[in-house]
């Protein structure tokens, strides 16, 4: 079972950092805090080595994507933020404070949507899952029927509240982790791998509840292998592999590290295609490489626009009647920077 939050917040929480904050005077003395951070954070299990000296921020209102391979250490870092792994050295804070501690106020401030997430009770409604879990989170038994409810509103389950959850689709057993996750009106987001398997509209679905979120102020930590989901929708990228940060910095400059952009052509010409005397047509702008008799490979040089290569094949006698990337600029980023990672 996931771990359960505490939702009650000791005397003395409206002075510290956090959404408690949120009326005091905008003057302060010293800085706000990320809302999370990990300094150099290694952690060992056994001879293995999860991460390695992994440093990171999230600021509050920020969509952070944790981007890694299989055993790349994202799931290691975000149950550090969590408190339920202790980093072998360096350091984990939430709001400013030690997460390797986890104590009530944190997990109070913290919400954790797990990968793969198989604790709820299937014969139960979404409903009675939920009331059951406000308990457990200690939330005031007069405030957990509004609530629950209003949190499975606000996922989109409304409709389905008394539906066992045994009825429900993989997509709405992810939008009722979710919902777990913010019963405690959280400050910051940790979520692991929430689109992996589901399809594009739910994956949609859980995305737009995690843009709101984040409008609200809420910091999002989101881990993912769906590395094009994060375009629009991350403002800040962090690629893990073999627990070593390989990058780091905006989705933009991630796209950019990716090598010139390739497509494959599907190519209509009398005669079969003649690669040489495209590749002098096209005078250094581009290059074109046969893939078999009816497509080929072209790369565009760093000037070079898409549709001038294609009218200067077609002027050339090549038709041009299909065309498709080979990989998105931020596939090409993630395969080249984790080359390498697992040999």
């Amino acid at each position: 079972m996931t771990p359960s939050f505490a939702i009650r917040v000791p005397p003395g929480a409206a002075d510290l950092p956090g959404r408690a904050d949120e009326t005091r005077s905008p003057l302060r003395a010293a800085p706000e805090p990320a809302a999370l951070e990990a300094a150099s954070v290694t952690r060992r299990f056994g001879d293995v080595l999860a991460l390695d000296g992994v440093s990171l921020a999230v600021t509050r209102g920020e969509v952070h994507a944790l981007l890694g391979p299989n055993g790349a250490g994202k799931t290691t870092l975000l149950r550090a933020f969590t408190g339920l792994v202790a980093p072998t050295s360096g350091a984990v804070r939430v709001i400013g404070r030690d997460a390797s501690r986890a104590d009530r106020w944190l997990r109070a401030l913290t919400g954790f949507v797990p990968s793969g997430d198989r604790t709820f009770y299937l014969r139960l409604s979404g409903y009675e899952n939920l009331k059951f879990f406000a308990r457990l989170h200690a939330l005031p038994r007069r405030d957990r029927t509004a609530r629950t409810l209003t949190t499975l509103e606000r996922v989109g389950l409304a409709d389905s509240a008394h539906r066992p959850v045994s009825t429900y689709s993989h997509g709405m057993q992810k939008r009722l982790s979710l919902a777990r996750a913010l019963l405690m009106n959280p400050s910051v987001m940790l979520i692991d791998e929430a689109t992996h398997d589901l399809d594009p509209a739910a994956s949609s679905e859980v995305r737009s509840v995690v843009e709101e979120l984040a409008q609200e102020g809420t910091a999002i930590l989101w881990a993912t292998q769906r590395i094009d989901e994060i375009r629009g929708f991350a403002s800040s990228v962090t690629l893990l592999a073999e627990g070593r940060v390989r990058f780091a910095g905006s989705v933009q400059e991630l796209m950019a590290r990716a090598d010139a952009p390739r497509f494959v052509l599907g190519v209509r010409s009398t005669g079969g295609v003649d690669a040489e005397a495209l590749n002098a047509t096209l005078g250094g702008s581009a290059t074109i490489a046969p893939v078999d008799a009816q497509h080929v490979l072209l790369t565009l040089g760093p000037e070079t626009l898409l549709g001038d290569a294609m009218c200067a094949m077609t002027r050339a006698g090549a038709a041009v009647v299909s065309c498709n990337r080979e990989r998105s600029e931020i596939e090409q980023a993630f395969v080249a920077l984790t080359a390498g990672a697992g040999e």
